[in-house]
């Protein structure tokens, strides 16, 4: 290969999720309705915590920021795809691409740490509610959303970094929507080997971890719910993990299929298509599954907006 050609990226191509014309109105009105969507949804989220000092506890501030991260999530890649579909461009420079990466690793991996939290935070509540108020206080809660927000930051730094090292030639198509670090990987002409063991080792240590503490978390609630002797008790406490595990299922379930699909067909609109259930609609519709049962946060949002200038 010419060092030339693999000195000269400047920009790559997002093919996006489908290329017919005809379908390109639909997709700019689809989109930027999910997108609205899920802006006011969790900004509403936001506000209510923040606002109603009733909501001032552990599961609130997990969840507030949660839909910081889902909005920061859906803006590293909806807004661009949304000028691309306006403009009838697929451009995005080299810098705005590797930028992408960065955030969309980022959040898309917060995401994944903070369910964690927020499942260790139930299992507490749940199988040592005595010891509840001592074991998540305050500072503790800001650990742990803290750490999260390094470790991720750290992890999409060095992901990032050694995206940088890679060369690429004549093919700059990206067969996404968004630049996804195994797409840039995929396309590049020099060696990828490091690349590719970093990506599985992060893959196992901060997917894998967070989800081996959610999956104990939920099987030591499931054993404390089972030894609560009333009905009542147990639907009381079940109910208040409902909502976190619906959640956890549709986020880890949509994700599941997009790499499921991958493994399956060779057809790379599919993936992309299918990377909209855990990139857009989970972001989406986790506002909903937190507030339509949710008294405390429909009551927060009544009397904000009640409130006179």
């Amino acid at each position: 290969m010419e060092p030339e050609n693999e000195t000269q990226t400047s920009k790559f191509l997002l093919l996006g999720i489908s290329e017919d014309p005809s379908l390109q109105p639909f997709l700019f009105g689809l989109f930027l309705f999910m997108y609205l969507v899920t802006l006011i949804g969790n900004m509403l989220i936001i506000v209510a915590t923040i606002s109603d000092s009733h909501l001032h506890t552990p599961m609130y501030f997990f969840l507030s920021n949660l839909s910081f991260a889902d909005i920061c999530f859906t803006s590293t890649s909806i807004p661009k795809m949304l000028v691309n579909i306006w403009t009838k461009s697929k451009v995005i420079s080299y810098a705005g691409c590797i930028t992408q990466v960065y955030f969309f690793i980022v959040f898309g991996v917060l995401d994944n740490f903070l369910l964690a939290v927020m499942a260790y935070d139930r299992y507490v509540a749940i199988c040592h509610p005595l010891q509840y108020t001592v074991i998540m206080n305050h500072r503790l809660c800001e650990y742990l959303v803290l750490g999260s927000w390094i470790t991720t930051a750290l992890n999409s730094l060095l992901q990032t970094l050694m995206a940088l090292r890679l060369s690429f030639c004549t093919d700059l198509e990206i067969p996404h929507f968004v630049c996804e670090l195994n797409q840039l990987v995929l396309l590049a002409c020099s060696d990828t080997f490091a690349n590719d063991m970093v990506i599985y080792f992060a893959a196992v240590l901060l997917g894998g971890g967070p989800l081996s503490g959610i999956l104990y978390s939920y099987a030591k609630i499931v054993s404390a719910i089972r030894a609560i002797s009333s009905a009542q008790g147990k639907y009381k406490a079940f109910s208040t993990c409902v909502s976190h595990l619906s959640v956890v299922s549709l986020f880890y379930c949509t994700l599941l299929g997009v790499y499921l699909s991958s493994s399956v067909t060779q057809n790379s609109h599919s993936t992309s298509r299918a990377s909209v259930m855990y990139s857009m609609v989970t972001p989406m519709l986790n506002p909903f599954i937190y507030s339509l049962r949710n008294k405390d946060i429909m009551g927060a949002l009544g009397r904000f907006f009640k409130l006179k200038p």
